[in-house]
């Protein structure tokens, strides 16, 4: 089945700016609560939310196969569920709904009233429940630089990682929608010359750029998934910082790695673009060497060229870009993620989230973390209000933005923008 949506020549009779990053050809997915407190399964074109409840209430959706509240969940998991034809299939309709050559909602005033809401007047919730979450570590400047910091400069990548897409478990009930405050944690750490640690608020927090992908039910436990395969199984993308504590991930991440250092926040941008939407902006990731085991090998076009920037914003001031990246740097693919995932026989359900690990690029500018940016605080970054910064400060937020661009189509993610607050204070 093609995908008409894609059509680069395809209008909307809703108007749409020029730079948006939901043009027609977007059609992305998420959910949201209309100012009638109604949550709804929805889409975006321009600057509209548009309620794909109301959509298949009034028909719209005729000769498609989807059970009779399939969009007005609170959830997308049952329409991710239902698989990759269906998706299509809907995205497509979308499409050809909203096409400046199609009159039947646009010469409808009073269809036009209760689908299509001004997207300031709509409020963003997680798009999915999120049974679990698990974060990988595959750009290999990142590793790099991380290595050459935290232990020895001459061995600073570890045996094993150009031979396993690295990851770990991370936990899904602290993931949140973009505009969600964070709080700065609590943690254990070991102050520099000391032998004793202490218990106190993070001195170094962090963001990590990172882009998510979520999947569909793809195996029964104690199944496979070939690589070849794996991209069958992934809905889409979502932007992700990784919210990070060094102090804290310092002192702890031996033997096993991160863990309060990480599940304290981990903040989403609310519209997942499908993977037909980035079909195409397909790329050649980096070269791999040595060559994986025959189980992670693929060939042809397996990443994404999605642009990528981080800013950060005091409080009441401009927000200044400090890092811009992109997805195509990355060294394992998100389908040989998967299929590392579920090589032993792991379950994966509908509404897992994969995050990619932090996105650094080759160039000091492109790096995806603070850690990186101010290379451990011994470099302070420079903000356009005169202030410096080593890591993130209290009142600050931190935005992340994300799209792709050829053909003179534009597609992007919009944002995943997150302030960090004082620590919580218990009344």
């Amino acid at each position: 089945m093609s995908i008409t949506a894609n059509d680069s020549n395809r209008k909307s009779w809703l108007e749409v700016a020029e730079n948006s990053d939901f043009p027609i050809q977007n059609i992305p997915f998420g959910v949201f609560i209309t100012k009638e407190d109604v949550i709804t399964i929805g889409t975006r074109i321009g600057d509209f939310a548009i309620d794909l409840g109301a959509l298949q209430q009034l028909n719209y959706f005729e000769g498609i196969e989807l059970t009779d509240d399939m969009f007005m969940q609170d959830t997308l998991n049952d329409f991710i569920s239902d698989g990759k034809k269906t998706w299509r299939l809907v995205r497509n309709r979308i499409a050809d709904i909203f096409d400046a050559e199609n009159p039947s909602l646009r010469e409808n005033e009073k269809h036009k009233g209760v689908v299509i809401f001004n997207i300031k007047d709509v409020e963003m919730q997680l798009p999915v429940l999120i049974g679990d979450y698990t974060d990988f570590y595959s750009s290999k400047e990142h590793a790099s630089n991380v290595g050459k910091m935290f232990r020895d400069p001459e061995n600073a990548l570890l045996p094993n990682w150009l031979h396993i897409p690295v990851g770990y478990h991370g936990r899904s009930s602290t993931i949140i929608p973009s505009g969600i405050p964070v709080h700065r944690p609590m943690g254990q750490t070991l102050p520099n010359g000391e032998t004793t640690p202490v218990f106190g608020p993070s001195r170094s927090v962090d963001f990590e750029l990172e882009m998510a992908f979520i999947t569909t039910d793809a195996n029964i436990m104690g199944e496979n998934i070939p690589v070849h395969e794996a991209e069958d199984y992934i809905f889409g993308m979502v932007l992700l910082n990784d919210w990070t504590t060094r102090d804290i991930q310092k002192w702890e991440y031996v033997p096993l790695g991160p863990f309060l250092s990480k599940n304290f926040a981990t903040s989403i941008s609310p519209w997942i673009v499908t993977m037909d939407a980035l079909e195409p902006f397909r790329t050649k990731g980096p070269k791999q060497d040595p060559t994986p085991l025959p189980y992670l090998q693929q060939k042809g076009k397996h990443s994404f060229d999605i642009n990528l920037e981080v800013a950060i914003a005091p409080k009441g001031e401009e927000p200044t870009i400090i890092s811009k990246s992109n997805f195509k740097y990355m060294y394992w693919t998100m389908s040989q993620q998967l299929a590392h995932h579920t090589s032993n026989g792991c379950r994966v359900n509908s509404g897992d989230m994969m995050g990619s690990g932090t996105i650094s690029g080759p160039t000091p500018d492109s790096f995806g973390s603070m850690l990186e940016l101010s290379w451990g605080g011994k470099n302070p970054i420079a903000l356009k209000n005169g202030s410096e910064r080593k890591f993130i400060n209290d009142n600050d937020t931190v935005i992340m933005k994300g799209f792709c661009k050829n053909n003179g189509v534009r597609i992007g993610f919009g944002e995943v923008s997150s302030t960090l607050l004082a620590p919580f204070v218990r009344k």
